[in-house]
């Protein structure tokens, strides 16, 4: 019968198992796009990056460019003043003696540091692996956003399978009410059809919940009220063209967190250098412009206005600050060590995660050619069962077996389906083939 049939419409095209439904409701792009405009992981990720390209960009000026300072100084003074002059021996007694005093100058300085080359180019690098965290928090989100649609797509799916199934009950319960008050049966079936169909009432209030969690867990990730209600297009493709090698040379390539790890060790062999830059020899160059004015009413000047440049340098070396440079260059080429082993152990680990999600990938694309056939046996079993079980040739027992084949073969058909879908959504993200380009709301789960 078709009421056998799930509501959910198998398609089956080459290599491509769809589901679908007819209405028009939010896709995956829309998703990922309102995800990623409200995400508040990404904004904040984003921010940060800011900040980074800033903070090179200051460095690189406070490092290639002098420091230039204006000072201004005006001093008033009232004293009362007794003096004795060297050639006098009258002292000269005034009273409420005024001063005034004004200054300003132009101080430049630079100095010159090996290390500071370093130092830049670390800041370059900080910058780099920012952006890189940047990117890694958008791709996470987009996978994230992927994997929370179609979850919800497979809890609705389950649904509807659950709605077949209590269909069935309900017309098995009917039979046997009707054969229970005509005679034909004992009440003893007629309550065990009572039992189960209450059984499978349950289920399907079950996976309401199931549903309603999953609304919110997609609600969550797009940054919206856990009570936005989004209809989703109930619509799942598989992909069976994902490679192992070429997904492990991807990811070597454009991996945004095996990146990461690339530049911190960039980073700790700058450090390191940096600090054995320390011991070489600086130069500090200075230059100024002053303007002083002095007036006074008492002392040996009355009257004195200075005005002029001055300029100079300064080199000098380290010799010894009691072993403290050493320490720093002794840690600085540990924390080189340790780096070159996180990139080591990202490498091993990177390649471990693609070959587990590809196994499960890869199993379960096997199974689902297993599980579809296995699907429509279930589902002729069942139409079978109910005519027998209407016509009074088969049990109750009977039924409920074919009953409960049928909605096991469904669940896992879809479940494999999701399966496969959720491995293919780990590896694209494994092999930095998710892309998204800020501004211009372009992105791609790259499959091939």
């Amino acid at each position: 019968m078709r009421k056998l049939l799930c509501i959910l419409a198998l398609l089956c095209f080459g290599q491509q198992f769809v589901l679908a439904q007819e209405e028009e409701t939010i896709d995956l792009e829309n998703a990922i796009l309102l995800g990623l405009n409200r995400n508040f992981g990404v904004k904040i990720a984003t921010n940060e990056q800011k900040i980074a390209e800033k903070e090179a960009q200051i460095t690189r000026g406070s490092l290639l460019f002098p420091v230039i300072d204006a000072n201004f100084v005006r001093n008033y003074t009232i004293d009362d003043v007794t003096q004795l002059f060297v050639n006098s021996t009258e002292q000269n007694t005034i009273s409420s003696a005024k001063s005034d005093n004004e200054n300003y100058s132009l101080i430049a300085g630079y100095g010159l540091r090996p290390e500071a080359i370093y130092t830049m180019k670390i800041m370059g690098k900080l910058a780099e692996v920012s952006e890189l965290q940047a990117k890694v928090m958008v791709e996470n989100t987009v996978a994230g956003i992927a994997t929370a649609y179609y979850r919800l797509v497979l809890e609705l799916q389950r649904q509807k399978v659950l709605e077949t199934t209590l269909e069935l009950s309900q017309s098995r319960l009917d039979i046997a009410q009707a054969r229970y008050e005509l005679g034909g049966a004992g009440k003893r079936d007629y309550l065990t059809a009572q039992v189960d169909y209450n059984a499978d009432r349950s289920l399907l209030v079950n996976q309401e919940l199931a549903i309603k969690n999953a609304r919110i867990n997609f609600n969550e990730i797009l940054a919206l009220s856990p009570d936005t209600k989004l209809d989703v297009n109930d619509t799942i493709i598989v992909e069976n063209n994902l490679i192992l090698d070429n997904l492990l040379e991807n990811a070597y390539i454009n991996n945004k967190e095996f990146l990461v790890t690339q530049r911190n060790e960039n980073v700790a062999y700058l450090s390191f250098r940096e600090a054995q830059a320390a011991r070489l020899p600086f130069i500090n160059f200075n230059a100024s412009y002053n303007n002083s004015t002095l007036e006074a009413q008492a002392g040996f000047l009355l009257f004195n206005q200075r005005e002029g440049f001055n300029y100079g340098l300064t080199a000098g070396i380290n010799i010894f600050n009691g072993f403290a440079l050493n320490r720093r260059i002794q840690n600085a080429k540990v924390e080189r060590v340790n780096a070159s082993y996180a990139v080591q152990q990202m490498e091993i680990q990177l390649a471990s995660d693609i070959q587990r999600a590809y196994n499960i990938y890869n199993t379960n694309i096997q199974l689902l050619d297993i599980e579809y056939a296995n699907y429509q046996v279930a589902t002729e079993s069942a139409d079978i069962a109910l005519e027998r079980f209407r016509l009074g040739i088969a049990d109750y027992l009977q039924f409920r077996d074919a009953q409960v084949n049928l909605l096991t073969a469904q669940d896992r058909l879809i479940t494999a389906l999701y399966n496969i879908k959720e491995m293919e959504i780990e590896l694209l993200r494994l092999s930095g083939r998710i892309y998204y380009q800020n501004g211009t709301q372009e992105f791609s789960l790259n499959t091939r």
